[in-house]
């Protein structure tokens, strides 16, 4: 029995497992669509853009470990999946991306709707695909899923044209991937993790510094027996947060030019770092070689493009995090670094919250983690309120902490928040967001509202884009140029339009009962808190990194 290209497309992903995916419908996707109505195995939610459709299956992907698919129409429908695409990208999530296009023979006529979507995305896609025969949609799709979930994990993209996605096969999917020149590096070389493992063992002043490579890799296990084994206190990039128990005596918290001042100082005090699957970008090292001067460096990432490109390395290690840190163990001696720790824990109360009137970030996250006990997902978009997110919350578990870190696109939050529901229904999701990233996104709330979903907004309303206001006082004087709102819709109005019950709170006194009431309430709820533009994140090193 012969099939269409578009239901050839629709059964693969059945074979790839995919119980999800997130669209937008059009003209060039027509097809597809027809076959995803006939099957039924494959949930399909309909965001309100195809931008929120990439960053749902960037949150699906985050939270299952999965890799998340998302469909578009061709021309403004693809473009739109751009910056989704980027964004998954920035921080190597896995997911595939389907597009429409126009007909594979008119293709460069200049027709309604089209796009070279493929030469578009080819810088910040792991690799795309024009399909030019439906015969190849089966091996496509597995290549696809492959290249997206292994190695250092990325999206890919499959371009459809409407006349390829008509013609008719015989199905059959393959078994295997052979991709020539494609062969991740995944165990580490045996040499270079013996140099590691005596280095660690002989350091006076170790610090970890584990990244998003360890959350996506599922080493979280793995790292905190190296830390406990070998008494060493670990730091975490953006990315890295939830890779280790924000509770445990060894956590020092998020490094970078927005994290804590103890996580800066112990890189800065270390002889020896030990950098497990982070990138060591600006945001990071803020272009500063503090600590890459007095400490050697252990950097380990499954990308040997990452090696030696922003720091020196004096012992790179290719390899998966999980798969190095495990060679690792075998070697790593029990030891105790107790002076170590006692100069770092006399750090502890440099952190830098402040009083900014009646409600303050701390309070709100102190009072949030009192109630969850960091048994949550959150989801954050980007601006003051990310940062406060990733220093004052207590993350206890893996995979909990979604946020645009390489790229800092707003509106990402609350879509990833849409994903991560449905990859984790049992789970209390949390969205945190600014007055600013929530109108660039916030037509999801139907989304949201349509599936049946119970996602709990925290809205931070301080009247303006605080984050880079207070750029503008670091680097522009204080003169401060359009990062203030003359005009907001009412929040509270808003959330209630579409059916979603909303509370505001403006003084720490009426949090505790807030709080309570927002994750009491079985579908989704919108909390607006309220603080005063001055509220500051505050960065730590200077606007630079560790320096």
């Amino acid at each position: 029995m012969e099939i269409t290209g578009a239901e050839a497309l629709v059964k693969s992903l059945e074979e790839e497992g995919t119980e999800v995916v997130f669209g937008y419908p059009g003209g060039a996707v027509l097809e597809i669509y027809d076959a995803l109505f006939h099957h039924k195995n494959i949930r399909h939610v309909l965001t309100r853009s195809e931008q929120a459709a990439a960053h749902a299956a960037s949150g699906y992907a985050r939270v299952s470990g999965k890799v998340g698919v998302c469909i578009a129409t061709s021309g403004p429908g693809a473009t739109n999946l751009v910056t989704g695409i980027a964004t998954a990208y920035m921080d190597s999530i896995p997911i595939v991306a389907i597009t429409g296009q126009v007909p594979l023979s008119q293709i460069g006529g200049d027709l309604f709707q089209e796009v070279d979507i493929t030469g578009a995305t080819a810088p910040f896609t792991k690799h795309n695909y024009l399909v030019k025969n439906a015969a190849d949609i089966p091996r496509i799709v597995r290549e696809a899923f492959h290249i997206a979930s292994t190695g250092r994990p990325g999206p890919v993209l499959i371009d459809l044209p409407r006349d390829v996605a008509r013609q008719k096969i015989k199905f059959a999917y393959p078994k295997e991937v052979s991709l020539k020149g494609y062969k991740p590096k995944l165990y580490g070389h045996p040499l270079q993790i013996a140099k590691a493992a005596d280095a660690i063992n002989g350091a006076e002043r170790p610090v970890v510094l584990a990244g998003g490579g360890v959350v996506s890799s599922g080493a979280h296990e793995e790292l905190l027996e190296l830390a406990e084994r070998g008494d060493i206190p670990v730091a975490v990039s953006l990315m890295g947060v939830s890779s280790f128990p924000a509770e445990h005596p060894l956590y020092l918290g998020m490094a970078g030019t927005h994290g804590v001042p103890r996580a800066n100082e112990a890189l800065k005090a270390a002889d020896l770092v030990v950098a497990l699957g982070c990138r060591f970008n600006d945001r990071l090292t803020g272009g500063a070689r503090g600590f890459d001067e007095k400490a050697k460096i252990i950097h380990v990432d499954v990308d040997p493009a990452e090696i030696g490109k922003n720091v020196r390395a004096d012992i790179p290690i290719v390899g998966d995090v999980k798969n190095v840190l495990r060679g690792l163990l075998k070697r790593i001696e029990s030891r105790s670094r107790e002076g170590w720790r006692e100069y770092l824990e006399g750090l502890r109360g440099r952190d830098v919250a402040e009083n900014c009137g009646d409600l303050s970030p701390l309070d709100v996250f102190r009072e949030l983690y009192e109630q969850t006990k960091g048994d949550l997902i959150i989801t954050t978009d980007v601006g003051a309120h990310q940062m406060w997110t990733a220093r004052y919350y207590k993350f206890i578990h893996p995979r909990s902490f979604i946020t645009s870190g390489g790229l800092g696109t707003m509106g990402y939050g609350l879509p990833a928040a849409i994903g991560a529901k449905i990859a984790n229904p049992q789970k209390q999701v949390v969205h945190i967001t600014g007055d600013g990233s929530f109108q660039m996104n916030f037509a999801e709330l139907a989304t949201a509202r349509e599936n049946g979903l119970s996602v709990k907004i925290m809205l931070f309303n301080n009247k303006g884009l605080g984050l880079v206001k207070e750029l503008q006082d670091l680097h522009c004087g204080g003169r401060y140029s359009q990062v203030h709102f003359g005009f907001l819709p009412d929040f509270l109005k808003l959330s209630e339009s579409y059916g979603i019950k909303a509370l505001r709170v403006e003084d720490g006194k009426e949090l505790k009962k807030a709080i309570s009431e927002m994750l009491g309430e079985e579908g989704s709820f919108l909390l607006e808190c309220r603080f005063p533009i001055e509220a500051r994140v505050r960065s730590v090193l200077g606007g630079g990194g560790v320096s």
